[in-house]
């Protein structure tokens, strides 16, 4: 199996992916050499890969995870549909490049995840979150216009942490972003945000350390803000603020994005060019989502029950 990193990189995946499909693959092959099966990709049956399944299901989440410790519950049934989902497209890709014969997944089927409700950040937690963020450093000016902008764009964490000045236009606010699959699209941004950024940018972005890696958002000795630095930055930051009920990361500011634009009274077929999402069935949650809060509102609200 040791072939996946280079396939994967001739496809142009990204490094979350490559880690991911790296990260299961490995567990894979642990299993299959503990139950005294055949490493060989070419020889993985379908009932091999319903017993990983299996295996999986009643697996303790964050086992062998490089920065969190193993829990006591099991794995989610999103964690497993996503390992799944990673294994069947490399044996996929093998089969396309001739490498293997064919996939055990033409019998075996990946199992579907339930619909998780993911809970927004309120207005109220938001303000408390960039409350909480002592804007007179510098780098603490970095991580409130970093804030403001995933909240403004819905982007995702990699695309802002890899967003490079050339692909960046203050004046006609917008900015240029690689998503999934190296898919580029545009993404308007707002005043405030031009404003945040624009201060930035000309009062505390440290020079780059080296000069072909224009990054945006650097740290404070030049270098690219990484993934884990930004997310562990989030949670500081939701700790501070004592925000609870709500899990305090980037996703999260990308999923309050897309309910607020649906609040907002704007339509999922803009906000499908703006976050990037290949389908539209993910955007109608949040259609859904913003009609049960006309719902309660309605509750609240009613004319004829508010008569007395």
């Amino acid at each position: 199996m040791e072939f996946e990193h280079i396939s994967g990189l001739a496809e142009g995946k990204s490094d979350s992916t490559l880690d991911l499909t790296i990260l299961v693959m490995r567990k894979l092959e642990a299993f299959l050499t503990e139950s005294g099966l055949s490493t060989d990709a070419a020889l993985v049956t379908a009932d091999d890969m319903r017993n990983f399944i299996r295996h999986l299901q009643n697996a303790r989440a964050f086992t062998d995870h490089p920065y969190a410790k193993a829990q006591e519950r099991s794995l989610s049934d999103q964690s497993v549909n996503c390992y799944m989902r990673a294994l069947r497209a490399a044996w996929n890709r093998w089969v396309r490049e001739g490498l293997v014969p064919s996939s055990p997944f033409s019998k075996a089927k990946v199992p579907r995840a339930s619909e998780k409700v993911i809970p927004a950040f309120s207005p109220q937690q938001i303000k408390a979150l960039l409350g909480a963020i002592n804007t007179s450093r510098a780098s603490g000016f970095r991580d409130h216009t970093m804030i403001c902008c995933y909240l403004d764009t819905a982007c995702r964490l990699s695309e802002l942490t890899g967003l490079r000045m050339e692909d960046l236009n203050l004046k006609e606010r917008c900015l240029k972003v690689k998503g999934k699959g190296g898919r580029e699209r545009i993404v308007p941004f707002g005043i405030k945000a031009s404003k945040a950024l624009w201060k930035y940018i000309k009062m505390y972005r440290p020079e780059p350390m080296m000069p072909h890696q224009d990054y945006v958002f650097l740290t404070k000795d030049g270098r690219r803000l990484t993934n884990n630095q930004m997310q562990a930055k989030m949670k500081k930051y939701g700790r501070k603020a004592k925000i609870t009920g709500v899990r305090c990361s980037i996703h999260t500011l990308r999923h309050t994005a897309c309910l607020m634009w649906i609040r907002n009274g704007g339509d999922v077929f803009n906000l499908q060019a703006v976050t990037g999402h290949r389908s539209l069935e993910v955007l109608k949650r949040y259609v859904n989502l913003a009609q049960s809060d006309v719902g309660a509102a309605h509750k609240k609200f009613s004319p004829l029950d508010n008569l007395g």
